[in-house]
């Protein structure tokens, strides 16, 4: 079955190479959570001034995490290493389609789908002029497979958690050992970047390679700032099918919504995502907005260890209690979607759920009597995103209706993740998540955020036996050569997701985007956090 690739670049200037499927392989369609530490570089300005090689655009979230492609999560630095590093697959940031990148043709299966074997592009070569072997994209793979540190694993790991062993057999030619196969293979794979091993070789060296990357994709960056952003510049060395249109890219950073409309009206960029959803109609006219369904969530997530939120029940009473269409009426201006599964509504791999938490107060009192739960009181913990401030004294109100007293705390996301989640203290957080940057198939979000151990355990605390049977779900989906067989799986897994809710969506927000189209040329917003130039290039 045909993987049919219909990227902007296919539809302007046909440089991109389609990607079918080897053997066994599938078509299947392919935020976000943001990362627990804080990088810092070079501070990163922009003067203001224009160029017709330059791009410049302001960014909704600060950077809060390094680059490094194994363990960067922040929305502003995925967003960079879809511009600086290459996969040897990768997916078009806008329509989410598959294509070449470091490969050089499709990937080959063995007939039992136990062995792949990828060859590398012809002369790709790193931003800092060194050759792009078969031995670092097998480093790229191990370095996540096995850590150096087994008590630290990447954030990357249980995407790939079903490959065996990657070794090369030439200087161009990587070959891949499943323990047990996986038709998501062809795609999957674009979720690691490849990185030279000189230069990641060691935990010392890939702490610096954190805030100093270097890639073979298009772009490099040159500076960046948690405080005001990031340049970037075209990498001369990149000689892939995607070549950088712009010399230079100035990101600046800013989580004030009014600060970006001034940027985008005031000239100073030409883009900016995450557009107030009240100046949606007042920017039409003067720009393109576009306003994308989005996997993009707000969501619950509790300390499932701790009492009364170690009851299901109690958990349950709080989403019954929110009334989600007056939420996204009143915060979003109806830009977003109510929950009804954890994937939203517009993902190829969409079923509702069997519990569905429409608005019932009477049902959410009833639960929590049940529960044996009165006086109920907490701190409510939530990240700065402009959203979930907006939402956040809605969720309180509406809980103050049926008794339930939370106070608000609302702080950056790497001091969530950093220090307020992990504390003992920690009872509910409202934040918002898009792991559909990586990828938007069921497979890859629902291991984003119910396997492994990062956010199950060391996050919302869930040791629940529900917890195994959704992982034992997870991988039988991943194993399943029927799509009829693999969406029952998934399926099931949504239903005890749904039912348990230890972490679960209020609702999926659209995602929206401005830009000057009198001044740039084939960019696009996406339906994710973060903005992409691959394609784009100023006008004259």
């Amino acid at each position: 079955m045909s993987i049919t690739d219909t990227t902007r670049s296919d539809r302007s200037a046909g440089v991109r190479r389609r990607l079918t499927t080897g053997a066994k392989a599938v078509a299947v369609a392919l935020s976000l959570a943001v990362a627990t530490a804080a990088c810092s570089g070079p501070s990163s300005t922009n003067s203001g001034a224009s160029s017709s090689n330059s791009i410049e655009a302001t960014l909704a979230f600060a950077l809060s995490s390094g680059f490094d492609p194994d363990n960067a999560s922040s929305a502003v630095a995925t967003a960079a290493n879809q511009h600086i590093f290459e996969g040897l697959v990768d997916l078009d940031p806008v329509t989410r389609e598959p294509y070449l990148a470091l490969a050089k043709s499709d990937p080959v299966a063995s007939e039992d789908g136990l062995t792949w074997t990828v060859e590398v592009r012809d002369d790709a070569k790193f931003s800092d002029g060194s050759a792009v072997t078969a031995e670092d994209v097998a480093h790229s793979f191990t370095r996540v497979l096995e850590p150096a540190d087994p008590a630290v694993v990447p954030l990357m790991n249980g995407f790939i958690s079903f490959i065996e062993s990657v070794t090369a057999t030439d200087d161009a030619t990587v070959e891949f050992k499943l323990k047990t196969p996986f038709p998501l293979f062809a795609q999957r794979i674009a979720v690691i970047k490849i990185v030279p091993k000189a230069l990641t070789a060691d935990e010392a060296a890939s702490e610096a390679f954190d805030t100093a990357p270097v890639g073979s994709g298009p772009y490099k960056l040159d500076s960046a700032s948690a405080e005001s952003g990031l340049k970037l510049s075209k990498n001369e060395n990149y000689n892939g099918p995607l070549p950088a249109k712009a010399e230079t890219m100035t990101w600046n950073t800013n989580t004030d919504a009014a600060a970006r409309i001034a940027d985008l009206e005031g000239g100073r960029v030409q883009a900016i995502e995450a557009v107030p959803y009240l100046n949606v109609d007042s920017l039409k006219g003067s720009y393109e907005v576009e306003a994308k369904q989005a996997f993009n969530q707000a969501f619950l997530m509790f300390n499932n260890s701790a009492a009364p939120f170690d009851d299901k029940r109690v958990r349950q009473a709080l989403h019954y209690a929110l009334d989600k269409d007056k939420i996204i009426q009143t915060a979003l201006s109806g830009f977003g979607t109510p929950a009804s599964s954890y994937l939203d509504e517009g993902n190829p791999d969409y079923q509702e759920a069997s519990t569905v938490y429409d608005y019932d107060a009477a049902k959410a009192e009833q639960l929590l009597a049940d529960a044996g739960v009165k006086d109920l009181s907490f701190e409510l913990v939530t990240t700065d995103a402009s959203f979930i401030k907006d939402i956040a004294p809605l969720v309180i109100e509406a809980w103050k209706a049926i008794g339930v007293k939370a106070t608000l705390n609302t702080v950056p996301s790497a001091a969530v993740y950093g220090e307020l989640v992990p504390s003992d203290k920690f009872r509910v957080l409202l934040a918002s998540g898009d792991p559909s940057v990586f990828g938007p198939d069921a497979d890859l979000l629902l291991r984003w955020f119910y396997y492994g151990s990062t956010w199950p355990s060391d996050r919302y605390r869930w040791d629940a036996p529900e917890r195994q049977q959704v992982a034992d779900l997870i991988d039988a989906a991943s194993q399943a050569d029927d799509e009829t067989e693999r969406a029952d799986l998934w399926k099931q897994a949504l239903d005890i997701i749904a039912e348990e809710a230890p972490l679960y969506p209020i609702l999926h927000t659209q995602v929206v985007t401005a830009y000057d189209a009198d001044a740039l040329e084939g960019f696009e917003g996406a339906a994710t956090t973060g903005m992409y130039f691959l394609d784009a290039e100023r006008k004259d």
